[in-house]
């Protein structure tokens, strides 16, 4: 049996967690990521499984929100492509093209691997110096479960 999606749920990507505390506005809560082997019956054998708590400081307007609530934490969907994009994906092609054009240029091979790989720390230092605009880019909503 199959049952339709709404339009909203269709366009947001949600995680289930908990709230662990309410300061004001403000609700930190607990989600724990699994890989997709995580909730495999081998995985105790495996060692391949993981699984990592989060904890994210996600305004909320609900007052009712208290300790040990479970909670759905709530992206929209084209926002975490986005984030998966910028944390993936440019930086893959970014290697890419340096490892192709760079010896082109009369470059060796492994001086050219070098700096394709070392292309990657200012990438990620302007990730991270960016990551105020970013956070208010990316906006989590939380809804009671």
């Amino acid at each position: 049996m199959t049952t339709a999606m709404s339009r909203e749920e269709m366009n947001t990507i949600d995680h289930d967690g908990y709230i662990e505390k309410v300061e004001g506005a403000m609700a930190r809560v607990r989600i724990i990521s699994q890989s997709a082997c995580a909730s495999c019956h081998a995985k105790g054998v495996c060692g391949a499984a993981d699984q990592k708590t989060k904890f994210l400081d996600i305004p909320s307007e609900d007052t009712t929100l208290k300790k040990g609530d479970m909670v759905k934490v709530l992206i929209a969907r084209n926002l975490g492509l986005k984030a998966v994009a910028m944390g993936y994906i440019y930086p893959f092609i970014l290697v890419m093209v340096l490892l192709f054009t760079l010896p082109l240029t009369g470059m060796s091979e492994p001086a050219s691997g070098l700096v394709a790989l070392g292309s990657l720390v200012p990438y990620y230092m302007g990730l991270y110096c960016a990551r105020k605009r970013l956070k208010s880019e990316f906006k989590f909503t939380i809804q009671k479960s």
